[in-house]
């Protein structure tokens, strides 16, 4: 095993001083910057942004690295004017012996979306907001109503990450909204009737209440019985019959 260890070390040593030396003599940091690669690591699972957009950008500034010396191409200035776009989540960007600059991002993934008579937006997965966009459209929970953004980024946040690790809730809460007052309700994409949270404290006791609900109740009485079911009361739910 000490003898398979040290002909892998043998092996990776080699290949690191063939291509340091190959990058020093052809040349290393005085050398021009040939081409910038850039890689969208993620761009099956979406596309809100791509290798053409992220080159528009460089190109609009002074750090777009082709024809200028590998020596003066800052590559943390890169990351950061890239990690302006609201699209990306990581950016890294460094030289390569064969004298190019290879860059190589991942984009942000939304939990929920926003739509207020104001804004749209999305709350990505690290709590962040992120904008819409017109190419590409995520299959999220949708928050209406008065929603402020500090609403959004800190409970609405918490309770979409809850809806995308449970598998049961996640496909049963398709709208999110909030009332003037700040009490939330759901709209289920099962059934016709809407569900009355209160704060969003607790929700997690509340939704399951909401489940053995659905559970023990909705198989006798029918999903059309309720237009309202009210859990903002404690150990207990409220329905209101359909009219």
């Amino acid at each position: 095993m000490v003898r398979i260890l040290s002909i892998i070390t043998a092996i990776l040593l080699a290949g690191y001083i063939a291509a340091y030396t190959f990058f020093h003599r052809e040349g290393g940091e005085d050398r021009l910057c040939e081409e910038v690669q850039v890689v969208v690591k993620d761009s099956l699972e979406k596309r809100f942004v791509s290798e053409a957009d992220l080159l528009s950008a460089l190109r609009a500034t002074e750090l777009y690295p082709v024809g200028r010396p590998l020596s003066v191409v800052n590559t943390e200035q890169i990351e950061q004017e890239l990690l302006k776009n609201e699209m990306i989540a990581r950016a890294e960007v460094y030289k390569t012996p064969s004298g190019k600059i290879k860059v190589e991002i991942m984009q942000k993934m939304p939990i929920l979306r926003v739509l207020t008579g104001k804004e749209s937006y999305y709350v990505d997965h690290q709590g962040s907001t992120m904008p819409t966009s017109s190419r590409y459209v995520v299959h999220v929970p949708l928050a209406t109503g008065s929603v402020e953004k500090s609403l959004a980024t800190t409970n609405l946040y918490e309770f979409a990450l809850f809806l995308q690790a449970d598998a049961f809730w996640g496909r049963q809460v398709e709208q999110i909204h909030v009332l003037p007052g700040g009490e939330v309700e759901l709209i289920p994409k099962v059934g016709n009737h809407r569900v009355l949270m209160g704060t969003m404290e607790d929700f997690e006791e509340k939704l399951e209440r909401l489940r053995l609900f659905y559970e023990q109740a909705i198989p006798v009485v029918g999903w059309e019985k309720y237009s309202v079911i009210n859990l903002k009361y404690r150990d207990q739910i409220v329905c209101i019959k359909r009219e």
